[in-house]
């Protein structure tokens, strides 16, 4: 797990304005202005105030919650002409084409071939604006690179292990 950390930030947030509103405030349920605006007022500064807070940071990860997860969805899709028949269309003819297919237009799907291994992958990623699609992806491979590098390793010591054991 990672530690987590804390630190004091102090500054001037009033700049050269008359006054800065940083906005959080409770929804009043007699209230009808409340749906004119989007912020949600937390205190008004005046020039020349400044705040001091303490924050506290936790890195995490997607397997804890789902606010650390930087991807919207993702698509992925081996069989766009349905060749390989791993997915079984009531009626082929009345589902969308895929964006990927490379049959006619009034083919509904590739006539199928049990010889057929899928060759193209197509993937789609959705950034929640964390990170770029192309980062999420090259990092997603970089970690698997790296647990797949541990498990051989891993193997390894283990299978020394089972030699010196039965040697």
């Amino acid at each position: 797990m990672c530690a987590s950390f804390s630190f004091s930030f102090f500054s001037p947030l009033s700049l050269n304005l008359s006054l800065c509103q940083v906005t959080s405030r409770p929804r009043e349920s007699d209230s009808t202005d409340y749906g004119l605006t989007d912020d949600i007022l937390i205190v008004k500064l005046r020039r020349g105030q400044e705040v001091k807070f303490k924050a506290f940071a936790t890195k995490g990860f997607g397997k804890e919650h789902a606010k650390w997860i930087p991807t919207a969805g993702i698509a992925f899709e081996y069989d766009p002409d349905n060749i390989l028949r791993h997915t079984t269309y009531p009626k082929p003819e009345e589902w969308p084409k895929s964006e990927h297919s490379e049959t006619d237009e009034d083919t509904a799907q590739a006539p199928y071939d049990y010889k057929a291994k899928p060759s193209k992958f197509f993937i789609n990623v959705e950034s929640s604006g964390a990170l770029q699609p192309c980062n999420v992806v090259l990092s997603g491979l970089n970690i698997l690179k790296q647990k797949l590098s541990d498990l051989q390793v891993q193997l390894q010591h283990e299978m020394a292990q089972e030699a010196l054991t039965i040697g």
